[in-house]
């Protein structure tokens, strides 16, 4: 038992990485233009900037500082906001000194660092039925990264960027058949379900898809982002164990893969969110994934920011934000490595300032 840790199925790659001295963490980046409707997703200040938000993220990881805009993200409701996960993410990557790599899925702003991408399309408005206009290129490249970081490294940790990952995620996995109407995270404390349903349905209504029809790539193709099918990729390229860093994404990543491997072996996965998203009472990650697969290990971090100083970070406990950028999978690896929370806390909170 670790503090700041609840792990829901096996601990064996937790103690692999424990033992690992080569990990590596993956920022997957990329943009649907589903984004940009209005109250959909909190990703942003505003509809319009949501679009710059992943290469917002991808820039202050790296750089610590922002050039595609003119602030680094941050959720904005009612007045109050909290600050973008990358925030997390970038001190727990200094916890563990980690090596990290952007990859770009798809998205329509490009960030200002090097990157490996995967496609030539960012995702489009999913109501269009066309919500990712090249899912096979996609999955391809994904899977020649993945196989060309197995070769590299022993632990692949895969966290993501994208505004309005929510609905995608809940658009392909209804496209696959699973039940997901208000099961799906958000990034506000009011979780616009009737939004998103609504959205998912016009989507798959112009695509021509009924649920529980559709394959991965179609079920993408109509209705989901360039990241689910970018991670998907990596994961079945790849031959060592993987952390998915996230929750509702990497629920409906889960959903794709076995679509499209159904034998894959999710015992060599774990899922790794926060606190936030797992106890979240808008949602139902564990109902999600229990349709999904009874061997996906969950474990979740609580960074207590109830006993921070920082007041954006309280606001994560009313249910700003909650996860992103990979930020739960760092955040476990950070205190899977033997830091403290506290410690873990306050290299947030200074990352913060």
């Amino acid at each position: 038992m670790i503090d700041g840790i609840e792990t829901y199925g096996s601990t064996d790659l937790m103690e692999k990485l424990q033992k690992s001295e080569d990990s590596v963490f993956l920022l997957t980046i990329g943009t649907t233009e589903t984004s940009k409707i209005q109250d959909i997703s909190g990703a942003g200040a505003t509809p319009d900037l949501t679009v710059f938000t992943p290469a917002a993220d991808a820039e202050f990881m790296v750089l610590g500082e922002v050039h595609c805009t003119q602030t680094v993200a941050e959720t904005v409701v009612d007045g109050a906001a909290a600050p973008t996960p990358a925030r997390l993410t970038k001190a727990a990557l200094q916890l563990t000194n980690i090596p990290f790599i952007v990859v770009d899925a798809g998205s329509k702003v490009k960030p200002d660092v090097e990157y490996y991408k995967l496609g030539n399309e960012y995702g489009r408005d999913i109501r269009t039925g066309k919500g990712v206009l090249n899912p096979l290129e996609i999955l391809e490249n994904g899977k020649d990264l993945g196989a060309e970081l197995s070769r590299r490294h022993e632990i692949i940790i895969i966290g993501e960027s994208i505004a309005a990952g929510t609905t995608t995620a809940l658009g392909v996995l209804k496209a696959l058949g699973y039940e997901a109407n208000e099961k799906v995270s958000g990034s506000m404390p009011h979780n616009p379900h009737d939004l998103k349903s609504k959205v998912v349905d016009e989507g798959l209504e112009n695509a021509g898809i009924e649920p529980g029809k559709a394959d991965a790539i179609q079920a993408i193709g109509a209705v989901g982002d360039p990241t689910i099918v970018a991670i998907a990729g990596m994961v079945l390229g790849s031959d060592v164990p993987v952390i998915l860093a996230g929750g509702t994404q990497m629920a409906a990543t889960c959903a794709a893969i076995k679509s499209i491997q159904p034998n894959f072996d999710f015992s060599r996965i774990n899922l790794a969110t926060t606190i936030y998203v797992a106890a979240d009472e808008t949602a139902d990650l564990f109902g999600i994934l229990e349709q999904i697969d009874d061997n996906i290990t969950v474990n979740v971090v609580n960074p207590h920011f109830e006993e921070s100083s920082h007041e954006g970070l309280k606001n994560y406990l009313t249910g700003f934000v909650k996860e992103g950028v990979g930020a739960g999978g760092m955040m476990f690896a950070a205190l899977a490595l033997g830091n403290s929370v506290e410690k873990l806390r306050e290299k947030i909170e200074k990352v913060c300032k």
